[in-house]
């Protein structure tokens, strides 16, 4: 079942969530500058993001000390259409956030098996725990790229391990994808995940029921007492 680590927060509009969430999220990286001269920031690609993304560029906030990585990436090149570098790149380091310094996770490797230990190691400057992972996730129940009934899902969302990057299988193209394991995600100061639609307000109820974290990876997400989750849902 869903802990009680996790909060969930409906807001009337996406408006209203890329506004608050946006807001919290630079507070949180504000104080970690004020705190100790350096913030991390980990975020995700696909659909949900690029409005947030917007918003958090045009904060003011010392871009400069503040790391930007990723939760997961398609293996594929930083300029191709689908790539969570590009994304970023192009929706969220411009203007104030260009200062902000940038860790991808794609490397010259054949796959992302044979690049995942070069890309954790590539994290290594990145300031931990992070200060804020943004996720999303997926109908199907995935969050980053750990999804259902890839061969590598086990290992991957044992809390016991230690943090790493992993080669994981997307069910759509393009399938090849690299994610950071459980261990990885967890090793933040909060989680934050967002989601839009009803449909993914009911895969959230769903993953916060009873049932198996490999049928639904968020769940191991939802269920750990390690780090505080704020669940971000507008219609």
């Amino acid at each position: 079942m869903k802990s009680s680590n996790v909060l969930l927060k409906c807001f009337a509009s996406a408006e209203a969530l890329v506004s608050e969430g946006a807001a919290d999220v630079l507070g949180h990286l504000a104080h970690a500058w004020a705190s100790r001269g350096k913030a991390s920031l980990v975020v995700s690609g696909g659909r949900s993001p690029r409005a947030f993304f917007e918003q958090l560029r045009t904060g003011d906030l010392e871009w400069r000390g503040v790391w930007v990585t990723l939760a997961d990436e398609r293996w594929v090149e930083p300029t191709d259409a689908t790539s969570n570098e590009r994304l970023v790149r192009e929706e969220l380091l411009r203007g104030k956030a260009a200062a902000a310094r940038f860790v991808g996770l794609k490397n010259e490797a054949s796959s992302p098996e044979q690049g995942a230990a070069a890309a954790w190691q590539a994290l290594a400057p990145v300031p931990r725990p992070f200060d804020v992972t943004i996720l999303g996730m997926g109908d199907d129940g995935h969050t980053a790229s750990l999804f259902p009934r890839s061969p590598n899902l086990k290992s991957a969302l044992d809390e016991s391990a230690a943090g790493a990057c992993v080669g994981m299988c997307s069910p759509m193209p393009p399938r090849a994808r690299l994610s950071l394991n459980l261990s990885a995600l967890l090793d933040s100061g909060r989680i934050i995940i967002l989601i839009r639609g009803e449909s993914k307000l009911r895969a959230y109820r769903a993953a916060s029921g009873p049932g198996p974290v490999e049928e639904m990876p968020v769940r191991a997400v939802l269920r750990q007492q390690r780090t505080p989750v704020q669940v971000l849902w507008a219609p």
